[in-house]
């Protein structure tokens, strides 16, 4: 760590908790805001991006902030809740110029930041000062020998590649690895389309489809076309069923039909089938691959299948009971088990014995109106779906009708929020 008593490094302030005066905490450090000088100098620091409760992420100058250092933020309380907007010439250190290729003025070669110290200068005002980089490819023999060597040098001492040049997305996505889904759909909506797709393309493919998940679809197009193509048809078996369907509807019908055919048969056949219902029925919202288990399945099996982690907790409130095959569309469905019931009866207990035949299944051609004033009337997360010969063919969630009403740009909704004191505390 440095001992230079203004210096602070951009990594270590990833995920810090910003404060008022007064101690209340306004939100979280996500990125860095900087404006290039071009020949003039380093670039000068403007702002930080924090994230706010509610998950949103809002500009704060360094005008406000009072003080920074390796272990907290202070500014002075005043934030602007409208959401970030990057305007033309400011760089986003963590998203941007992470990972980015410099050449070295001592001509020993490129190198990659992955990290970058500002210093606040008598002004008051902050500026890039130094980078930390690794050492990549050189240009002499001798000093290929210290390839891997990490080293500080001034910024003056780089020069970088232009913008538009590739750039890779490791520490991007080491930095945000404990960001869930929903946070880095919103951060990367933050980008440059380039940049975007540098970053989806450093994703693992499990990571990466739960992320597209939470993405408008317009994001979702753009970033599944721009990949090689039998990658995307990974990234789409990964997905959930019914996401995936809506995203395979967004594209041609060749460019579907394509990534269908590279698809594992049995992920392929899923989604076929939930394509085949128009969007606004229980069908075209439903997913195929709820909790089922036959009447003879203990309590205990029982929960031992919603104790899965990729289940959502939708999901895992309510387990359909139904005679083989318990694939979809099943044998006969028999009704369903609510996860509360679980908990009151003894592990050994047949789920055939609990069964709530009170609830009616849906239709899967019910429209989207009657599925929501289903789950609404019975206060429910879930709801089984049949087709005409009584097989349960998947289950219509809470989130799912959500997904569904929202305006389409949900995501992204701003409302008109001023400057003003965050934390409960005025004046």
């Amino acid at each position: 760590m440095s001992t230079h008593p203004s210096r602070v490094f951009v990594a270590r302030l990833l995920g810090l908790d910003v404060f008022d005066p007064l101690g209340d905490r306004l939100g979280r450090l996500r990125d860095v805001v900087v404006l290039s000088r071009g020949t003039r100098g380093a670039p000068h620091v403007v702002g930080i991006v924090v994230e706010v409760p509610g998950k949103k992420r809002v500009f704060v100058p360094m005008t406000r902030i009072t003080s920074i250092d390796q272990t907290q933020i202070i500014c002075t309380g005043l934030v602007n809740l409208r959401r970030f907007e990057q305007r033309g010439a400011e760089t986003l250190v963590v998203a941007e110029m992470f990972d980015r290729r410099v050449t070295l003025a001592d001509g020993s070669g490129d190198a990659t930041i992955e990290d970058i110290a500002m210093d606040q200068h008598r002004s008051k005002d902050w500026f890039v000062s130094k980078l930390f980089v690794r050492r990549g490819h050189s240009l002499s023999p001798l000093s290929r020998l210290r390839r891997n060597e990490t080293l500080i040098i001034d910024w003056a001492d780089a020069q970088t590649g232009a913008r538009n040049e590739p750039q890779a997305a490791t520490q991007f996505v080491a930095t945000h690895e404990d960001l869930k889904p929903a946070d880095f759909a919103e951060a990367l909506q933050e980008m440059s389309d380039k940049r975007r797709f540098e970053v989806a393309s450093e994703l693992q493919d499990e990571r990466l489809a739960d992320v597209l998940q939470e993405l408008p679809e317009d994001d979702q197009v753009e970033i599944l076309s721009a990949l090689d193509v039998e990658r995307a048809a990974d990234v789409l078996e990964e997905m959930d069923p019914d996401d995936a369907a809506d995203l395979l509807a967004e594209l041609p019908t060749a460019q579907a039909e394509e990534l269908l055919q590279l698809m594992e048969p049995q992920e392929a056949e899923d989604v076929r089938r939930l394509l085949e219902y128009d969007e606004d029925t229980a069908g075209g919202l439903m997913t195929p691959v709820p909790v089922i288990l036959p009447p003879e399945a203990t309590v205990a099996e029982a929960l031992a299948h919603v104790r899965r982690e990729e289940l959502s907790p939708a999901l895992a409130s309510s387990i359909f009971i139904a005679r083989p095959p318990l694939e979809t569309p099943t044998g006969r469905f028999l009704g369903v088990v609510h996860i509360q019931q679980l908990l009151r009866f003894p592990p050994p207990e047949p789920l055939g014995n609990l069964v709530d035949k009170n609830l009616e299944p849906l239709s899967d051609q019910a429209h989207i109106s009657e599925v929501a004033r289903t789950l609404a009337t019975y206060n429910l997360n879930s709801l089984p779906v049949v087709d005409d010969d009584g097989r349960l063919v998947g289950a219509v969630t809470v989130d799912d009708v959500l997904d569904h009403l929202l305006p389409d740009d949900w995501r992204a909704h701003e409302d008109d929020a001023p400057i003003r004191k965050l934390g409960g505390r005025i004046g």
